[in-house]
């Protein structure tokens, strides 16, 4: 315990010397002291191309629209069915493929503005745990190149430093020094993860997407993920998007939760009011299929009809109004408005309209009516 102790301050005192803290405010895009990320409407869309003549005929609508904001050294769990969007959106926002559309602030700059240059220089700060830990690892490479190549490659580290930064980064995350000859197919999936977060700790981030870090573990070693993670933000001040289906692990881990559907962002509230009170349909159904582990408790089970409707043809209106048993006639033509209902607690849902939503919702189906007539009609003519 005292040699990890010690390994945790010298980490303390040489990597987050590393960090670079000054925040840039603009006009547009000053996220304040207190944020690191706010993510404004974005959207990403894969174009769909036709077999011969390679032209684009539609596109998936992957991330469709989502707006959210993490504090510094909080986690925000991003959940829902898979397909959804989750891990679209978790890349697109470390620019590891470019948006269609919308804002991404991290640390008051915009991170789709920003030329090649400046992006490199930026990326140590904003890294990515992976969903495989079997397949995110070059098997050609020894542990210890793994982690280090990175940290070598952005002079996070002096050469005369450099094996021994390498050793300390790895004892952090509790893997010995003497695992750095050795090479990923020796290891565990527990294992292969924590090299996985050792390779990220490494470039000394301010902001770690953790995409499903422990859905390919057994449950025992998702336990022990999950508290180096909590362990590390603790003594390093790490901001947290942790993207998964397990809402059991994102209730243990988050300070906040977004629900996503079909790409939209349809609830975001802290962790303890929207397991509490969870607002939206569809994430009332989504909690309830959380497993308790007492045989006499009966659980209320919410059970969805139909099936997720194709990201390349989405519903009209609201998207889950296919498979939702509170559908009304304005959900099937008008989106509903993203607003907060309490304090705090976002939706997207008809159900909490006030007098102004249910007006321009209303006018909404009256126009979507009126332009299918005159379609029925001219068909016919």
């Amino acid at each position: 315990m005292e040699k990890a102790a010690n390994n945790i301050k010298w980490m303390e005192k040489t990597v987050l010397e590393e960090k670079t803290t000054a925040t840039t405010n603009t006009v547009s895009g000053n996220t304040g002291n207190d944020e690191v990320l706010r993510v404004n409407n974005l959207v990403k869309y894969f174009p769909i191309k036709s077999s011969f003549f390679k032209r684009t005929i539609g596109n998936v609508k992957a991330v469709d629209g989502v707006t959210f904001s993490i504090k510094r050294r909080q986690t925000m769990g991003l959940v829902g069915e898979s397909g959804c969007g989750k891990s679209t959106c978790g890349r697109t926002i470390l620019r590891l493929q470019e948006k269609t559309s919308g804002d991404v602030w991290f640390d008051g700059q915009d991170v789709f503005a920003l030329s090649k240059e400046e992006l490199r220089k930026l990326r140590p700060r904003m890294q990515m745990v992976f969903q495989d830990p079997y397949s995110s690892l070059s098997p050609r490479l020894p542990v210890g190149e793994i982690i280090g190549e990175a940290a070598r490659e952005h002079h996070i580290v002096d050469s005369e430093n450099y094996d021994d930064y390498i050793s300390r980064v790895m004892e952090v995350c509790g893997l010995p020094s003497y695992y750095k000859e050795r090479y990923p197919h020796e290891f565990s999936g527990g294992q292969r993860q924590r090299i996985c977060i050792a390779r990220s700790l490494a470039l000394a981030p301010d902001f770690v997407v953790c995409d499903e870090p422990v859905s390919a573990l057994d449950v025992s070693i998702q336990a022990q993920i999950i508290n180096l993670l909590k362990q590390l933000q603790q003594e390093f001040g790490l901001t947290y998007l942790f993207i998964s289906h397990d809402l059991s692990v994102v209730e243990h881990i988050s300070d906040t939760v977004g629900v996503m559907y079909l790409g939209n962002m349809v609830e975001y509230a802290e962790t303890e009011k929207i397991f509490a009170n969870p607002l939206n349909p569809y994430t009332k159904a989504l909690f309830s299929a959380i497993p308790v582990p007492d045989p006499d408790v009966k659980l209320n089970r919410i059970i969805l009809k139909g099936s997720i409707p194709s990201p390349a043809n989405p519903p009209s209106g609201c998207k889950f109004h296919t498979r939702c048993d509170h559908c009304m006639e304005m959900c099937k033509y008008a989106v509903p408005e993203w607003k907060e209902v309490e304090e705090g607690h976002f939706c997207a849902c008809h159900l909490y309209n006030g007098d102004e939503e249910n007006a321009r919702a209303n006018e909404t189906v009256k126009e979507a009516k009126r332009t299918a007539t005159v379609t029925v009609d001219t068909e016919v003519m």
